[in-house]
């Protein structure tokens, strides 16, 4: 299974645990220039480090961190060093499981996820 299952995975958790309807919106992969505020960072990083050579992920931090605005933009960077399982799978019966509603617009990225009634919610 891909990662976009494994997420309403999870989430399904948090929509049973507030029995409330969680909605999902993503930009696909590569599309950041609709997202105006990170089009406004990521062009203000690439200006920080410019012409600095990326020889460890120290280095790439240090440089994301240190960038600023005259109009107050900062950035705050942190390395995360925690480890994280790799194949994991998502069995079908997990995924029938889910109350997952796709929207018509990227339904692969965006949907709707509601929690199941609260007398199921601990299966």
């Amino acid at each position: 299974m891909t990662c976009q299952i494994l997420k309403p995975a999870r989430q399904r958790r948090r929509a049973d645990e507030l029995q409330l309807p969680i909605t999902v919106c993503h930009y696909p992969p590569g599309t950041s220039k609709w997202n105006k505020v990170e089009h406004r960072l990521f062009s203000f990083i690439s200006l920080n480090w410019r012409g600095q050579p990326l020889l460890n992920f120290e280095t790439v931090v240090k440089l994301i961190g240190g960038t600023r605005t005259r109009t107050g933009l900062t950035v705050k960077a942190l390395r995360d060093t925690r480890d994280y399982p790799t194949g994991r799978t998502v069995t079908d019966q997990q995924v029938s499981g889910l109350r997952l509603t796709r929207h018509a617009f990227h339904p692969d990225w965006n949907y709707t996820l509601l929690p199941r009634p609260a007398d199921r919610a601990h299966l």
